[in-house]
């Protein structure tokens, strides 16, 4: 079957469990497309819109990459894992009082603004063309550069 001249973005809402790049082959696959890119890796844990271009669209990922991104997490108080996030083995519960509601909200502000963030090695970010979560899963840690970022809020 000869390639299709398909172009366009969509909007995938990407579910846990698959690499952004496992979403975009399933794209190629169901398009039957050489063509076809996403504008940034959320990690296999991740879920949520993936932005994903097909055919001439793909000149346009510069475009889209540069923009502001929101993100939504939810987070789990108390426990310290391997991989800092929820996948990872708990290697600490804490046993103390956790703080209130009221309490995370009096302190957030002193967590937004512009920060330099280090990178966690279980992330999908690409330290000389692999990622940090595949080096850390082979047991590789490599130093990674402090990069900054704006915490909206």
């Amino acid at each position: 079957m000869s390639e299709k001249n398909i172009s366009g973005l969509i909007i995938l809402d990407k579910p846990a469990g698959i690499s952004s790049q496992t979403a975009v082959n399933k794209v190629r696959r169901a398009f039957n497309t050489k063509r076809v890119g996403h504008t940034g890796t959320l990690d296999p844990m991740a879920t949520g819109v993936l932005p994903v271009l097909v055919g001439s669209a793909v000149k346009a990922s510069e475009l889209l990459v540069s923009d502001e991104k929101r993100y939504e997490a939810t987070l789990k108080l108390g426990l310290t894992t391997d991989t800092l996030d929820t996948t990872g083995e708990i290697l600490s519960r804490f046993e103390g009082q956790l703080p209130t509601y009221e309490d995370l909200l009096s302190v957030l502000p002193d967590f937004t603004g512009d920060i330099m963030q280090t990178p966690p090695m279980y992330s999908a970010l690409k330290v000389s063309g692999k990622k940090l979560c595949d080096l850390a899963r082979s047991g590789v840690e490599v130093e990674r550069q402090n990069r900054p970022v704006t915490v909206f809020s």
